[in-house]
């Protein structure tokens, strides 16, 4: 049987470790602790040694008249008296009173100037702090030696701590513990903030794109807060939609693919030239169709992800509109397009992006040109500061709950889903987000034609202006 001694078995140790929270709150609230007592405590020196600076002089003044009464009162008491007793007699007066009394020899004493001729004419000199006075006795080489006048500073009667260092001892303890209550009282929140900020941060990174920061408790983080849920709600509605434009476009994808693949396969199983060439122009279609389908996607993502900034130009309006339409005309067809403006003044300017806003129109009247059976009348009007453009056609209309869905990407209605009228649901989604981003709306309504009404509006002068 074989063991282990005690000895041959080594307890880990345990270490003490505060929370990562708590470390970090302990942290701030002593750095920023640390900060404004220094910083009180340099600028309370400075005052002191100003003031100090500024009252001595009426310090000593207010000593020598003090004092002045006392000294001759001792000077005329010894001068009753022969001179040997002078020692003896100090030692007695010395007794009582608080400070200590002594004679010594002028040319043992060391002064100032100023305060040298004030000894040497009679008067009494003040030693620089204001502690020891000097009176040269009349009519001989000797000075009498009044102090130190402070109790706490006479040898006799010294303390570990002068009266005078407890009291700024005590002061500096108060005001150091009500600045740290203050101190933590204005931290503590301050943290809990940043904190919370931090947190939700930290989860966006790690991919928890739902994360929201809380309201501040500190009105100055609130637009931080506020930022960053906003970044928040940008990054997971572009997400999303990349998302939708993946899985859409996969979709989309795998029919135009799926009937070239079909047609390849019928153009090596025939020789017949009017089907070959029928098969040829089936796959041309095809190729349009993937084209079409990647330049609106990319479209629709550059105005989703980007926002791109908007160069604003004030534009003729009426001639500008004119444009749009004559550019489409040739793809309606037989259709009758018309364009009416009568309630316009005819110099309107309106201002708007020359390079998105054609998007829009386009997009519409390109809608209009798929459903209408034989009409599609746009119209115009200026209401309370808004232009509005209105394209109607008399097809078969979109039902009052389907309206808003036309407007989402990749969002078709059932009878859209044939070759002649498909698309991809991408013209009106982006069609609206141009008009968010002029500050205006697209909207659908019923079209006094029968069919469907589609509505740009947007303010006619957005208080921008690019030349």
């Amino acid at each position: 049987m074989t063991g282990s001694s005690p000895s041959s078995e080594v307890a880990p140790k345990r270490r003490f470790s505060l929370p990562a929270g708590r470390y970090q709150l302990s942290k701030l609230f002593f750095n920023f602790y640390l900060l404004v007592m220094g910083s009180f405590i340099a600028i309370a020196i400075i005052a002191d040694f100003v003031i100090s600076t500024a009252l001595k002089g009426i310090t000593d003044d207010y000593t020598r008249h003090f004092m002045r009464g006392t000294v001759l009162t001792i000077e005329e008491d010894l001068f009753r008296r022969p001179r040997h007793e002078w020692p003896k007699r100090l030692s007695s007066l010395d007794d009582r009173f608080s400070y200590k009394l002594a004679i010594v020899e002028r040319d043992t004493i060391a002064l100032p100037p100023k305060q040298a001729e004030k000894l040497d004419s009679g008067d009494l000199a003040i030693s620089n702090d204001a502690e020891i006075l000097y009176h040269r006795l009349k009519n001989t080489a000797q000075v009498l030696v009044v102090g130190p006048l402070s109790p706490d500073r006479n040898p006799d009667n010294r303390r570990l701590l002068t009266l005078e260092m407890r009291i700024r001892l005590l002061t500096w303890g108060l005001i150091g513990l009500f600045l740290a209550v203050a101190v933590w009282f204005w931290v503590r929140p301050v943290w809990r903030d940043l904190e919370a900020l931090r947190l939700t941060a930290r989860s966006l990174g790690e991919g928890d794109f739902g994360a929201r920061a809380p309201t501040p408790h500190n009105k100055s983080f609130e637009l931080l807060s506020q930022t960053l849920n906003a970044m928040a709600e940008r990054i997971q509605r572009l997400i999303a939609t990349q998302k939708e434009l993946s899985s859409a476009i996969s979709h989309e994808l795998r029919t135009p693919i799926a009937r070239l693949r079909f047609a390849l396969e019928m153009l090596a199983d025939t020789d017949v030239r009017e089907e070959r060439e029928r098969l040829w122009l089936m796959m041309e279609e095809d190729l349009d169709e993937l084209d079409n389908l990647i330049d609106s996607s990319l479209t629709y993502a550059r105005f989703e992800r980007e926002q791109p900034e908007l160069h604003l130009a004030t534009t003729d309006f009426i001639p500008w509109l004119q444009e749009q339409i004559d550019d489409l005309r040739i793809l309606g067809g037989k259709l009758e397009l018309t364009l009416d403006t009568a309630s316009l003044p005819l110099s309107l300017r309106v201002e708007l992006d020359r390079k998105s806003m054609p998007f829009a129109v386009r997009n519409l009247l390109r809608n209009a040109i798929k459903y209408a059976h034989s009409r599609i009348a746009v119209s115009t009007e200026l209401v309370e500061g808004k232009i509005r453009i209105h394209v109607d056609d008399d097809g078969i209309g979109i039902p009052p709950e389907e309206r808003e869905k036309v407007f989402s990407a990749f969002t078709r209605l059932d009878r859209s889903r044939d070759r002649t009228t498909g698309g991809y649901g991408l013209g009106l989604a982006i069609a609206r987000l141009v008009l968010e981003l002029h500050g205006g709306r697209a909207t659908a309504h019923e079209s006094p034609l029968g069919g469907a009404r589609f509505t740009l509006e947007w303010p006619a002068q957005a208080g921008r202006h690019t030349p």
